[in-house]
């Protein structure tokens, strides 16, 4: 198994995807798109990532307007 594909695979196993839609697809379809599972993953990641991104750039400009603040 490739590095990027054993990432992957752990990725869907801690991602935490929705069990109630993939069960409803297993009763409808009795088939799961694993091309779906994984977009699905790819945009938790994503949104986790842009999520993360903000919140330590607003911990960021806090501390750097504090220093700003602190040596007037």
């Amino acid at each position: 198994m490739r590095e990027d594909q054993a990432s992957t695979y752990r990725n869907i196993k801690t991602a935490g995807v929705n069990l109630n839609r993939v069960r409803t697809k297993i009763s409808s379809h009795t088939r799961v798109d694993i091309n779906d599972l994984l977009s699905r993953v790819r945009d938790d990641e994503k949104k986790r990532k842009k999520e993360n991104l903000v919140f330590f750039s607003l911990i960021a400009s806090v501390i750097a307007v504090t220093g700003i603040i602190a040596s007037l």
